[in-house]
């Protein structure tokens, strides 16, 4: 183990992935520029060449499709979004082909592609170019989708993503690419599907994914000091997302708060609750809470970007007025 950058920890296992497998390619815009994907790709087509870090066109419908297809023909493709919003232009090879293609040929045929898309919000620039769309790909049979929210885990989630047979959508945060953390030198995976307890407690579960992970290991330590003992469990996938280690938690706990950095309607955050008052509503003793994005475009004036996004105190403010119900 060693302190590593998450932006580093990312660049750590496209490096060794493309060590380690000759099948493994990267393409996507902006590869050879620090501009597009900070340090997590720097150097790269320098150390490995530009036939296997390729940057593409502006074209994000063409570059998935030829990344799906190279999946099929045997190669084990990283394709590389620097804006998840303009992943929307790819949608078809993502959702049409590569998620259905393994169920249309009984399991005869894998599509082992990996889609990175990167959230990069913020900063005044404005709603086309801040949004987190992880909800939409959440509904998707066929496709896997994980968030890392640690340095250890962007870079275990990476490597396990392209080592599995299926499509997974892997989506990192720009805001935590400077986040520090202690990631081991070798080659691992971080299983998809399983979350980590990031804190033991006894008051209220709060269930977080990605950068409101780490919103709400700050929020954990304020509660802390006021007496109350949440539960943090950081989802990591959000298909599959780990029912059991959610479920567990609320029996114990009573008392359920999501944080996810998207919208509230049809988010990540109303499908944890209604699968908890679905299967388990009997455990809650107070109704389940919503930490999420307001439903409106993102704002471009930095005064109402700090009224917009949501974080710590909005995770704090929550716990104390569950807890005092």
């Amino acid at each position: 183990m060693r302190p590593l950058s998450y932006a580093r920890a990312i660049r750590e296992a496209h490096a060794q992935l493309l060590a380690s497998d000759p099948r493994v390619l990267v393409l996507g815009q902006g590869l050879w520029s620090p501009w597009y994907a900070g340090t997590s790709m720097q150097g790269l087509d320098k150390e490995f060449g530009r036939d296997r870090v390729i940057d593409s066109p502006v074209a994000e419908n063409a570059t998935t499709g030829a990344a799906v297809g190279a999946a099929l023909a045997g190669m084990r493709p990283i394709v590389f979004h620097p804006r998840m919003d303009f992943m929307l232009l790819a949608v078809d090879p993502m959702i049409n082909q590569a998620a259905n293609w393994s169920y249309m040929f009984a399991g005869r045929v894998s599509v082992p592609v990996v889609f990175r898309a990167v959230i990069n919000r913020g900063g005044e620039q404005g709603a086309q170019h801040s949004q987190a769309l992880q909800a939409m790909f959440m509904h998707v049979p066929g496709l896997k989708v994980v968030m890392p929210s640690t340095a250890h885990d962007a870079k275990g989630l990476l490597i396990a993503a392209v080592q599995d047979d299926n499509p997974v959508l892997y989506i990192d945060d720009r805001w935590l690419y400077e986040a520090q953390g202690d990631v081991p030198e070798a080659m691992y995976a971080t299983p998809i599907g399983e979350a980590a307890v990031r804190r033991r407690g006894r008051d209220v579960t709060i269930v977080a994914t990605s950068y409101m992970a780490a919103e709400a290991h700050k929020a954990v330590a304020v509660l802390e000091q006021q007496g109350i003992e949440p539960e943090l469990i950081d989802l990591r996938s959000i298909k599959l997302w780990d029912r059991d280690a959610v479920f567990a938690s609320v029996a114990r706990t009573g008392r359920l708060i999501v944080a996810d950095g998207g919208w509230q309607t049809a988010g990540v955050a109303a499908e944890v609750i209604a699968a908890v008052a679905c299967e388990i509503f009997d455990a809650l003793r107070a109704p389940a809470v919503r930490i999420c994005l307001p439903d409106a475009p993102a704002p471009v004036s930095r005064a109402v970007e700090r009224a917009y996004y949501v974080g710590a105190d909005e995770l704090v403010a929550a716990a104390v007025k569950m807890i005092a119900r």
